[in-house]
């Protein structure tokens, strides 16, 4: 997932100057970039020769972007096509790693790309998959339940009318397979009343490709795989673009920045772990001149956090966003 923007051919990766203030790549080093794209951060990273990028990506039409870098950069570029989620997998031929970097956008050139149907204007059949996914939103459409329904639109989401949503969606789909046209028909007329500059799908939309793409348990997994691979020092930096994820984030963050209060999940006298440090506790946004020439920047917070122990079981983190955790694995039942 990446928030570069794409306009007049130019990439504007979000947040780019903040990015680069923070992981200092001026004094050299290593970098994993979770979420390479067409490879906005990767590039402005390896403009410093002393530096190198492991860059992951699970949408596969990325590789075609790698294979510049690899040809301009040499031995300092790696890339491999797979979730984030399974970075403690690959082998890390670096041993200096500086920061991992997340950015969980999505691109202008993803949106619009037919094939995928993320936008409102797509036709036919729904899909949402962003690459290795197990179904699509024309299976979470056509086949789950009422109940199942209800609870991704609104826990994923954060749809008011969830219910409703879903209720006409088992209703239509009686007499007909749901394409993209009528489920946003179906979002029309339920939230007729509402005039705002928000399309009515926006937050519907967002849960089924949250769900699809299990964006949960990767962004949870993502964050906790990270720290077991980052030497102590290292840093995670996170660029969030929807309330869902930054809470998760920012739970994360601030959870393990902290040693003065016991979880209520962990034994009555042992205390959490304190792991990270906080350099700033709130996060940074886009400044006025980036929302003028990139608007889509408008939804983007940059947090960060600096490694300083190691070791932790994560009961806490995992408790905190079960309920959400359970909401994906309903995809069992397709």
């Amino acid at each position: 997932m990446n928030a570069t923007i794409k306009l007049e051919k130019k990439h504007f990766p979000v947040l780019l100057d903040e990015l680069i203030s923070i992981i200092s790549p001026l004094y050299g080093g290593s970098f994993i970039d979770c979420t390479f794209g067409q490879g906005g951060y990767s590039k402005k990273i390896l403009e410093h020769k002393q530096n190198k990028v492991f860059a992951i990506d699970r949408d596969e039409k990325t590789f075609l972007d790698s294979e510049i870098f690899k040809k301009k950069f040499g031995k300092r570029f790696n890339y491999q096509n797979i979730t984030f989620r399974e970075i403690d997998k690959i082998n890390l031929i670096y041993d200096d790693i500086k920061a991992v970097l997340f950015d969980l956008g999505y691109s202008t050139i993803q949106i619009k790309d037919p094939s995928k149907g993320i936008s409102f204007n797509s036709k036919g059949k729904l899909n949402m998959r962003m690459g290795i996914n197990q179904f699509s939103a024309h299976e979470v459409v056509n086949k789950m339940s009422l109940e199942s329904l209800q609870k991704i639109f609104k826990y994923f989401g954060e749809e008011k009318k969830s219910k409703i949503i879903a209720k006409k969606i088992v209703l239509l789909r009686k007499k007909k397979i749901i394409q993209t046209e009528d489920l946003i028909n179906i979002i029309n007329l339920v939230k007729k009343a509402k005039k705002t500059k928000i399309h009515n799908a926006t937050k519907t939309f967002q849960s089924l490709r949250v769900f699809v793409n299990q964006e949960v348990s990767q962004l949870i997994y993502g964050l906790i795989n990270s720290f077991k691979i980052l030497p102590v020092g290292g840093m995670i930096v996170v660029i969030t673009f929807h309330s869902l994820e930054d809470k998760i984030v920012k739970f994360f963050f601030k959870n393990y920045s902290e040693n003065k209060n016991t979880s209520r999940y962990l034994p009555e006298k042992k205390k959490t772990k304190q792991l990270f440090s906080l350099i700033k506790k709130k996060p940074i946004f886009p400044s006025k001149e980036e929302l003028k020439i990139n608007p889509p920047s408008r939804s983007a917070k940059l947090r960060y956090a600096i490694k300083i122990n190691d070791s932790n079981d994560f009961i806490d983190f995992l408790k905190k966003f079960e309920h959400l955790l359970n909401i994906e694995k309903l995809s069992n039942h397709l």
